[in-house]
């Protein structure tokens, strides 16, 4: 059944972006909500640091699995994805809004935090699909806007937990749950299916295993997850960076504001090399990207002796490189799919990409007690060497 929408008038391509942006935005500032006001939690549940760990894995985990369930039983190809988006973004806010409850045990927060990141699943993925569906051409700009809201979203909480706001860490929560139902609602009443959206008619449970076997698409999947092995691995670990580089100076840097800072940047970053890919290609973007991210790693031990002006500069720049590929990826993951299979072929690179990024993170924890703590990221470049052998060894040599 169709929609009626308020104003016909927004079915303009560019107001259609810019509600989708808008949209990602507000939905993904759930993402680390958790995460900002943890020492709040610790405080309120007398749980101790062991939660810590419940907060950090459960939301990824989350959306592992939810990307999974959505990939294997193709829901944004064969729904409508402006429902799918509406309906995860109401109950993701509503597993985040279980964190203002007055008595938390260990089991409730990990649910209500893997509740969160099962329902991102229907989000972040879906909100590409549906960008996907109205842009046949200059997908990678369409994408490199949606990703870098995405960006801004995850940094969102820590802004406002390093502002005077965020001292009422219920706050923090209350207001990321608000945007997360007003950014569904959004996309519901004002985005209809797109022009080149092609419906999956039955239910393909082998399409992912399919997919692998499209030779394209095979080699932009690795090139994601070779991202994904830095990405979520590095942002997790930039207020360490910045604990460290305190530590080795004896200064005091702010680490929520800078910590909000380099990570924001990276949604500058995805939106100019939206820009630049219309006239390069996605692909000399992603691999530019990805080769400079991955050459900060190998020598960021050396940026922890620099002035702090330059480290902070050093880590800004890092900032913007790390996500910069991660549109231009997703435009290479969609382009090479049959147009009915975009939105599972999306999904299920965002399940495994996820997956790893939880090893990373795991191998650096462990890393970080084998080695002096300045040598931690240097274990990251191992995914962007991975992704750039897979993408030369198919892509720019054709």
């Amino acid at each position: 059944m169709s929609i009626v929408k308020p104003n016909t008038k927004l079915k303009s391509g560019s107001y259609i972006l810019l509600i989708i942006i808008v949209s990602q935005f507000a939905c993904t500032s759930l993402w680390f909500a958790g995460n900002a006001v943890i020492d709040d939690l610790i405080l309120k549940t007398g749980l101790g640091t062991e939660i810590i760990g419940y907060v950090l894995s459960s939301v990824q985990l989350g959306f592992i699995l939810g990307t999974l369930v959505f990939a294997l039983l193709m829901i944004a190809d064969r729904f409508s994805p402006s429902k799918v988006f509406m309906l995860s973004a109401f109950l993701a806010a509503l597993c985040n809004a279980v964190l203002l409850a007055n008595d938390i045990s260990n089991i409730t927060l990990f649910l209500a935090r893997l509740g969160t990141g099962f329902f991102l699943a229907g989000i972040y993925p879906v909100g590409m699909k549906i960008a996907a569906d109205y842009y046949e051409k200059g997908l990678g700009k369409a994408l490199g806007y949606l990703v870098g809201a995405l960006v801004l979203g995850t940094a969102f909480p820590h802004l406002l937990q390093g502002l005077q706001l965020g001292k009422d860490y219920t706050i923090v929560i209350k207001i990321t749950s608000l945007l997360a139902v007003m950014g569904g609602a959004t996309i519901y009443f004002w985005v209809p299916n797109g022009p080149y959206r092609k419906p999956s008619a039955v239910l393909q449970l082998q399409a992912g295993l399919r997919l692998f076997g499209i030779t394209a698409f095979k080699e932009a999947a690795i090139g994601y997850f070779g991202h994904m092995w830095e990405l979520y691995a590095f942002w997790a670990f930039v207020p360490f960076a910045i604990k460290t580089f305190n530590t080795t100076n004896n200064i005091q840097l702010p680490f929520s504001i800078w910590t909000f800072i380099i990570i924001a940047l990276g949604g500058i970053s995805c939106a100019l090399g939206g820009h630049i890919s219309l006239r390069l290609g996605s692909e000399k973007v992603a691999v530019v990207s990805l080769m400079l991210s991955g050459t900060l790693c190998l020598i960021s031990p050396l940026f922890f002796f620099l002035p702090a002006y330059l480290f902070l500069f050093a880590f800004c720049l890092w900032g913007m490189l790390v996500v910069a590929d991660s549109p231009q990826f997703s435009t290479m993951v969609a382009s090479a799919v049959p147009i009915d299979l975009r939105g599972t072929a999306l999904t299920l690179v965002n399940c495994i990409g996820f997956f790893v990024s939880i090893i990373s993170i795991q191998l650096l924890t462990y890393w970080l007690e084998v080695v002096d703590s300045i040598y931690i990221f240097t274990v990251l470049s191992i995914g962007p060497i991975i992704g750039l052998l897979a993408i030369r060894r198919g892509g720019l040599n054709k």
